[in-house]
C-alpha cells in the first residue's frame, strides 16, 4: 500500500537570530583581550605618571570602547540578516508556488518538493511513483465550448485528481492539459500505483457537467518509478512523458508504464529523424518504381512511384521506418517534391504510353500552392503533364473537401489524371466519387489479398469493379501476389493489377534496363541515365 509518512520538511531558517559556538567563543575572546590589553596600559601609565592612574579606570574605559565595537559589529549582523529575509519574503511574493487556475502546485513547486520527495524516499528505503495526466483531444473542448469552459473543466480535472491520491501526494499543473502526480510507496507492491492510475482514468472518463453542457473527456496517464528512472525529478517526469506519449500511440485513455527501451527508441527515432533532414536534400530519398499492369492484355502501362531511403552506411531503408517521421515533422513535402523531381527525370524518354503515378500524403493535400509546385517540377525536367497521374487517399479528402476540389480541378486543368487510392478501406463515399472529378479507383491491397479465399472480400472487389465500371472509372487493384488472385480479380472487373506478382519494385537504373529489354525507351535514348545521380 501507499506510503503514509510525509516527506521531510526542509528548513528555511528560524524566527530569531541566535548565537552559535563560534559567536560565544569570539565574545569570550574579546573580553580576554581587553582584561590583557587594560593590565597592560594601566601599568604603562603608571609608571609613566607614577602611581596617580587608576586601574579600574582604564579597564572600564577600554571596555566601553570594545562594547562599541561589538555592538556596531553586531549592528551589521542584524541589518544585513534583516535585509537578507526581506529579499527572501519578496522573491516568494514574485514566485508563487501554486498554479492560478487549479490551485495545484506550479512547475517550480513541483520541482523542489518533488526533489525533497526522492531524497526522503531514498532514505526510507521507498521508491518515488510520478504519474503525467493528460487529457486526450483537450483542443477541440476549447474549440467547441470555448476557452472559459475549458478552464472550468481543468479546475474539475485537478479536484478529481486530488480526490484519487493518497495522503502527502504531491499534484501540480504543468501546463495546458498536463498534470503531474507523486507519491511515496513500497517498490513491493507496484500494483498500488497502477491501481491509483487505473482510478483515475476511469473516473476521467465520467461526462463532466459544466454550465449546463456535458462534456466527455478521457486521459492517458505515464508511469514512471524512481528505482527504475533514477536521478531528478526532471528525469523522472521525462520517463513519465515517454511512457505517455507510447500509451496515446497504443490508443489513448490508457495508462502506460515507462521502460528504459521506450527512452533508446525514442532516441533511435530523434536521430533517423535527424538523418531524414539531412538526407533529403542530399538526394538520399530516391525513386523505387512498382510495375502496372493491364489485366486483360498482360501489357505494361506504366509504374507507381514508391520513396525509398538509399542510406550511406545502411543501405536501403522501406518507407514504413520514414515516412511516418516526414509526416509527423511536416517534411513530407519536401520529401514527395524530391522523390517527384527525380522521377520525372528518369521517366522523360521513356515510351509515351508509360504513365507514372505517385501519391500525395495529407499534409500535402492541405495546401493550396501544391498544383503549382508539380506543374513547375513538370516544366523544370520536361515530364508531360498527360503521363503523370497524382493518387490521393480517401482519409484525406475530409479534412478539407473544398480545397481538394481547388486542388484536383487545378491539376486536371493542366491535363494531370487524378486516381482516388486506397478505395474500400472504411472511409468510402459515393459523394466524394461525385464531387470529384477522379479518372481512377484503386482498390486496396487489404481488400485483394482474401479476394480468392474470402468471399466478402470478393464481393467488395466486386461492388467496386461495378460502380466503377458504372462510373467509366477503371478499377487498379493493388497487392497481387500470385495467379489465382489475378484470375479472380480479372473475371470480377479489375482492368489493371500491380503487385509482386510482376516483379519487386526497382530503382531508376534497373526499371530503364527492363524497359530498354522490352524496347519501350524512346526513340535514340540512352540505356543508361545520363544523370547517374537521378536514376538511383
Amino acid at each position: 500500500m501507499e506510503d503514509s509518512a510525509p516527506p521531510a520538511q526542509v528548513s528555511h531558517g528560524s524566527a530569531e537570530p541566535r548565537a552559535t559556538p563560534a559567536g560565544r567563543i569570539t565574545i569570550a575572546a574579546i573580553g580576554l583581550f581587553v582584561a590583557l590589553l587594560g593590565a597592560t596600559a594601566a601599568t604603562l601609565l603608571q609608571r609613566r605618571f607614577g602611581g596617580a592612574v587608576d586601574e579600574l579606570m582604564v579597564l572600564a574605559l577600554l571596555l566601553n570602547v570594545a562594547l562599541i565595537l561589538l555592538g556596531w559589529h553586531r549592528h551589521r549582523q542584524i541589518t544585513q540578516l534583516v535585509g537578507q529575509r526581506l529579499a527572501n519574503s519578496a522573491r516568494t511574493r514574485l514566485t508563487p508556488t501554486s498554479d492560478p487556475l487549479t490551485g495545484l502546485l506550479n512547475r517550480r513547486a513541483l520541482t523542489e518538493q518533488g526533489s525533497a520527495m526522492l531524497l526522503d524516499a531514498s532514505r526510507r528505503h521507498r521508491a518515488t511513483a510520478l504519474l503525467l495526466v493528460d487529457l486526450d483531444r483537450f483542443r477541440a473542448v476549447n474549440e467547441l465550448h470555448g476557452h472559459a469552459t475549458g478552464d472550468k473543466l481543468l479546475a474539475r480535472v485537478a479536484s478529481q485528481i486530488q480526490a484519487e491520491l493518497p495522503p502527502f501526494a504531491l499534484a501540480g499543473r504543468l501546463g495546458g492539459d498536463e498534470f503531474v502526480c507523486a507519491f511515496v510507496f513500497d517498490p513491493r507492491d507496484p500494483n498500488t500505483v497502477q491501481r491509483i492510475a487505473e482510478r483515475l482514468v476511469s473516473h476521467l472518463a465520467q461526462p463532466i457537467e459544466i454550465d449546463g453542457a456535458g462534456i466527455q473527456i478521457t486521459a492517458t496517464i505515464g508511469l514512471a518509478r524512481s528505482d527504475v528512472e533514477r536521478g531528478s525529478i526532471d528525469a523522472l517526469t521525462r520517463a513519465a512523458e515517454i511512457a505517455m506519449c507510447a500509451a496515446k500511440e497504443a490508443g489513448r485513455n490508457r495508462v502506460g508504464w515507462f521502460d528504459p527501451a521506450m527512452a533508446r527508441a525514442l532516441q533511435a527515432r530523434n536521430e533517423l529523424e535527424q538523418a531524414l533532414r539531412d538526407a533529403i536534400p542530399a538526394g538520399q530519398i530516391i525513386p523505387y518504381l512498382e510495375q502496372q499492369i493491364d489485366l486483360a492484355t498482360g501489357q505494361l502501362f506504366g509504374f507507381e512511384v514508391l520513396a525509398r531511403w538509399d542510406h550511406p552506411v545502411h543501405g536501403i531503408i522501406p518507407p514504413d521506418r520514414f515516412i511516418t517521421i516526414a509526416e509527423q515533422t511536416g517534411m513530407i513535402a519536401d520529401l514527395s517534391l524530391a522523390v517527384m523531381r527525380q522521377a520525372f527525370h528518369a521517366a522523360r524518354d521513356w515510351d509515351p504510353s508509360l504513365s507514372l503515378s505517385i501519391n500525395i500524403s495529407p499534409a500535402q493535400l492541405r495546401d493550396a500552392w501544391l498544383p503549382q509546385k508539380i506543374i513547375k517540377l513538370l516544366l523544370e525536367t520536361g515530364f508531360p503533364a498527360h503521363r503523370l497521374e497524382i493518387e490521393i487517399t480517401e482519409g484525406a479528402l475530409f479534412e478539407n473537401l473544398p480545397l481538394a476540389q481547388s486542388i484536383v480541378g487545378s491539376l486536371k486543368n493542366q491535363g494531370i489524371r487524378v486516381a482516388l487510392d486506397d478505395f474500400g478501406t472504411g472511409h468510402s463515399s459515393l459523394g466524394h466519387l461525385r464531387a470529384l472529378p477522379f479518372d481512377r479507383i484503386k482498390i486496396d491491397r487489404s481488400v485483394v489479398k482474401a479476394v480468392a479465399s474470402d468471399s466478402d472480400s470478393a464481393a467488395v472487389v466486386s461492388a467496386i469493379a461495378g460502380l466503377g465500371s458504372s462510373l467509366n472509372l477503371p478499377v487498379t487493384a493493388e497487392g497481387v501476389e500470385d495467379i489465382e488472385t489475378e484470375g479472380w480479380l480479372r473475371n470480377l472487373g479489375c482492368a489493371r493489377g500491380q503487385g509482386y506478382l510482376y516483379g519487386r519494385p526497382m530503382n531508376s537504373a534497373n526499371t530503364r534496363r527492363l524497359l530498354a529489354e522490352r524496347r519501350l525507351l524512346a526513340p535514340g535514348a540512352p540505356l543508361l541515365d545520363p544523370d547517374h545521380r537521378l536514376a538511383g
